[in-house]
């Protein structure tokens, strides 16, 4: 069936547009305010107030800035909240910066890798054009960044702070894609004259050396020692020197991010409940955490950060940020815009539907750090950000709970925390998703 636009469809739908008076108020609300403000409901936002019963996140919040960091900074917020307990410390930052550079290099080097294994397949097919399409990019989980953790440790911030470039961090990525496209071209070619593995190797060798050298330009060359300082809450001062970036995570920093492991609330037909999930080409390095995910029922979800909170630890997540979300006053709710109203549209689709069909995915990670319960049932979440102090309630936000049931996809919850049954599902086989399901943290 072919239907072509005609202009006497197009007269009908001016004279039912104009026909409306309502029409012509929605219109002088949009064009003048956009459509956002003009759809704003007031109620929503009278209700939103930054009072909860489990309140355990109170640090200066931290700015990504231009980049797209936020899975590094929350999982760093999470880390530092411990640190900060154990050392009677507050606001004792962990460089971002530091962690963003090994996560470069690292997918440089797992980019080559999946060139290689790709190498025989024609240019137009569709694994070879989600690689070069974006070698590399900020994106990443949970699983990203413990690998990172594990393999690289934690430096304070004052030993590897930010550089223009990872504040900002679109030219660096031009300029590295640049360099990963190109020597792909040669790493086919390689392959293709038949190149020993030898020479393979070689190339990838000074490639990586190349790219050590971009990075150490634009964001700063890692530190191979670091100082461990600080005066605690009591004016009592500190110093332990000549710590490596590992031992300050593993020996001066009582927690393992393996012990936490990643829920996801995805209600579709084609991710079934009780199953643990692992999207293909999902990672930032060879050997490190493949991208698991156990997707369970809200409400399983809710309890396990719940628990969590009430043992006193915040909650990494990840939700689609993009959703019914005003930044300026740190408010996300679902009743927060009436778009329908405004439009006179049905934009309604289930959480699963508007997944599989890319509506809403997770766009963004952020911190819980608390929740108000009235009875055993949460109202609304406490939420730190990553986006400095000049948004919500000094860089904090509340979260409705009806807006997390619709747009948070992921927590990371310490096993202790999930059930019995939940434990025997998170040690099966995962079932494997191609690398276009939106759970992939790097497409």
């Amino acid at each position: 069936m072919t239907n072509e636009l005609t202009f006497d469809q197009i007269n009908n739908m001016q004279e039912l547009f104009t026909g409306d008076r309502a029409n012509e108020i929605a219109q002088t609300a949009a064009t003048t305010n956009g459509i956002f403000k003009a759809s704003e409901n007031i109620r929503a936002i009278d209700d939103a107030n930054f009072n909860f019963s489990i309140d355990i996140d109170s640090h200066k919040v931290t700015n990504q800035n231009q980049s797209g960091r936020c899975w590094m900074f929350a999982c760093l917020n999470v880390i530092r909240f411990q640190l900060e307990k154990q050392y009677n410390i507050e606001n004792f930052e962990l460089s971002q910066n530091y962690l963003f550079f090994y996560d470069k290099l690292e997918k440089a080097n797992y980019f080559y890798q999946n060139i290689l294994n790709t190498a025989n397949e024609p240019i137009s097919s569709r694994d070879v054009q989600f690689l070069i399409n974006s070698p590399q990019q900020d994106g990443g989980d949970w699983n990203l960044i413990i690998s990172l953790v594990e393999k690289y440790g934690v430096v304070p911030i004052y030993e590897m702070n930010d550089s223009s470039c990872s504040v900002t961090s679109a030219e660096l990525n031009t300029m590295l894609n640049r360099k990963l496209r190109r020597d792909a071209v040669e790493l086919r070619q390689l392959v293709k004259d038949n190149a020993t593995e030898s020479t393979i190797k070689d190339y990838i060798e000074k490639s990586l050396s190349e790219v050590y050298r971009l990075l150490s330009i634009a964001l700063g060359t890692p530190p191979k020692t670091i100082d461990f300082t600080f005066r605690d809450k009591d004016k009592k001062y500190t110093s332990y020197q000549g710590l490596t970036p590992q031992q300050l995570y593993t020996d001066y920093i009582d927690i393992d991010v393996t012990d936490y492991v990643g829920l996801i609330n995805v209600p579709a037909e084609n991710m079934p409940f009780g199953k643990v999930y692992e999207v293909a080409l999902s990672g930032n390095m060879i050997g490190g955490t493949p991208n698991r995910y156990l997707n369970i029922k809200m409400d399983e979800l809710k309890q396990a950060t719940i628990k969590q909170l009430k043992a006193g630890e915040p909650v990494w997540f990840g939700c689609d940020v993009l959703k019914h979300f005003d930044r300026q006053k740190g408010i996300m709710s679902h009743d927060l815009y009436k778009f329908e109203d405004l439009f006179d549209i049905d934009f309604s689709m289930t959480k699963g539907d508007r997944f599989n069909y890319k509506e809403s995915l997770p766009t963004h990670a952020m911190v819980i750090g608390g929740v108000n319960l009235v009875g055993d049932m949460p109202t609304k979440w406490k939420v730190e950000n990553s986006w400095g102090e000049k948004i919500g309630d000094k860089g904090y936000c509340v979260m409705d709970d009806r807006w997390m049931e619709e747009f948070v996809f992921e927590v990371v919850v310490k096993k202790d925390y999930l059930t019995e049954d939940l434990k025997q599902v998170l040690v099966t086989e995962p079932v494997e998703l191609p690398f276009w399901n939106p759970m992939n943290p790097i497409a």
